[in-house]
């Protein structure tokens, strides 16, 4: 981690020496791109009543869009497939147990770019996310049993907003990404929007490549 903060400073600070037409090619063109990567990702109680988990990775991939809007500022849309989840422990009279679940949702953050140069990308902005599959694996400890179940989901409601931010580490048509992200507001079965008690929280790193 220590190494990756020394390269973006150094980046920033030196800003190596390019072309006026190079510049102007790497920061003010309309791209496209694919990328793919891992989600790090874990749930909170945001009531504070001592709900622990652990991480749980999962996979991340997609495609991004940058939209100049001049030399230092842009838009950048992105659509992910996105594998979220957790692994839960706890105790039930008598025996332990552990859950293990995973989320899939289709993720639509809208990033708002500074770019201080060609090497850099800052991002933040809103993410809009679809649920559309669950996965439970729940584990007796004292019988020993695997209980499996695979939901899929059908109502158009079951979403949530959240915030995303990161930065872009840009190496010709390449680009190293590092997100994180967290729930904010979800829509229930009445389609009215509340705020979550359980929140999903993750972090995202990402490869990807403009073509």
């Amino acid at each position: 981690m220590k190494q990756a903060i020394y390269l973006i400073i150094v980046l920033v600070a030196l800003d190596l020496p390019c072309r006026a037409q190079d510049e102007l090619d790497c920061r003010t063109e309309l791209m496209f791109g694919l990328k793919a990567g891992v989600n790090n990702s874990k749930v909170y109680d945001t009531q504070g009543e001592g709900f622990q988990t652990r991480t749980k990775s999962g996979i991340a991939a997609g495609a991004f869009l940058t939209i100049p809007l001049n030399l230092l500022l842009g838009i950048q849309p992105e659509l992910l497939f996105s594998q979220k989840g957790f692994i839960g422990i706890g105790k039930i009279p008598g025996s332990a147990y552990q859950l293990s679940r995973t989320t899939n949702y289709m993720d639509v953050p809208l990033f708002f770019a500074l770019k201080p140069n060609r090497f850099i990308s800052l991002l933040a902005g809103p993410q809009f996310s679809c649920l559309w599959r669950q996965n439970d694996v729940f584990t007796n400890s004292i019988t020993g049993a695997v209980q499996e179940q695979s939901v899929q989901n059908e109502n158009p409601n079951k979403n949530s907003l959240g915030f995303s931010g990161g930065l872009d580490i840009n190496v010709e048509d390449a680009v190293f990404s590092l997100r994180v992200a967290w729930d904010v507001q979800s829509n229930n079965d009445e389609a009215t929007s509340s705020v979550p008690r359980y929140k999903n929280a993750w972090y995202q790193f990402t490869f990807g490549l403009r073509i």
